[in-house]
């Protein structure tokens, strides 16, 4: 898991030698980020109320006990909703900003040289697996939500699972691009995940992390595409073929 988060941090070098494309990388990223932060900001200005509303079992406590059940409500609230966003923004973003970004990762591949892929997502394509993240996502939140209740130890339950499940799908959304493009199926590209578990899930640890920041969600989007592109070049290169089947021996014995 540690060689994981180290793939983000080479993903910013890009702006050195193409800065006008890593800029034009963070538009897409900008424009979702401006209505998730709303969403998000309305909550946090209504989570007194909606903490109310998702703990009515609560109303006829003693203050203290009531107060502190809808302080942890909120706190689950909260990272439901962040672990929805991140997800959701992912999904988004690269639905939107697909041509952007394809143009990152084709820039990333002609940089470490060899066959750059020529495998075509097509934009609808991209849209469909974007949007199908957003639902992700919104399960997601809504599953942290729900193991948020769970008795002492829910909270913590919670922020620990809603995090490595975003992290977890974070990572395999950005890593599906530069795969699909090299003809990787589904199953394949499941199988290459299970190889290099600890890799993948330290890139989109360390990657969600950054999101997590304000803004910073912006400003790492270009980069985790360029970071995720090299990721998926080295486990490829580091995972031997699948071995031919061996041919049954023949002859009268």
């Amino acid at each position: 898991m540690t060689s994981g988060p180290g793939y983000l941090l080479r993903g910013f070098g890009l702006w050195r030698t193409r800065p006008r494309l890593m800029l034009l990388g963070m538009v897409p990223a900008a424009l979702v980020f401006a209505v998730l932060a709303t969403l998000i900001l309305l909550l946090a200005f209504n989570l007194g109320t909606v903490a109310g509303w998702v703990t009515p079992f609560a109303d006829d406590w003693s203050a203290g006990a009531r107060d502190l059940v809808r302080l942890l409500a909120g706190l689950v609230l909260v990272v439901a909703a962040l672990a929805g966003a991140v997800l959701s923004f992912t999904g988004l973003t690269l639905a939107v900003g697909d041509p952007f970004y394809e143009r990152i990762w084709r820039a990333t591949e002609e940089m470490l040289g060899g066959p750059v892929p020529d495998g075509d997502l097509g934009v609808w394509r991209s849209v469909r697996d974007g949007l199908a993240l957003v639902v992700i996502g919104l399960l997601t939140a809504a599953a942290v939500l729900l193991l948020g209740f769970l008795p002492v130890i829910g909270s913590l339950a919670g922020i620990v699972a809603g995090f490595l499940l975003a992290a977890r799908v974070l990572a395999r959304e950005l890593l599906g691009r530069p795969l699909e493009a090299r003809g990787m199926d589904r199953v394949e590209r499941e199988t290459l995940f299970k190889l290099h578990r600890g890799r993948v899930l330290g890139f989109g640890a360390v990657t969600q992390l950054f999101f997590l920041v304000p803004f910073g969600a912006v400003a790492v989007m270009p980069a985790a595409v360029v970071g995720s592109t090299m990721l998926a070049r080295d486990l490829l290169a580091e995972t031997p073929p699948p071995s031919a089947p061996t041919a049954p021996p023949t002859g009268r014995v």
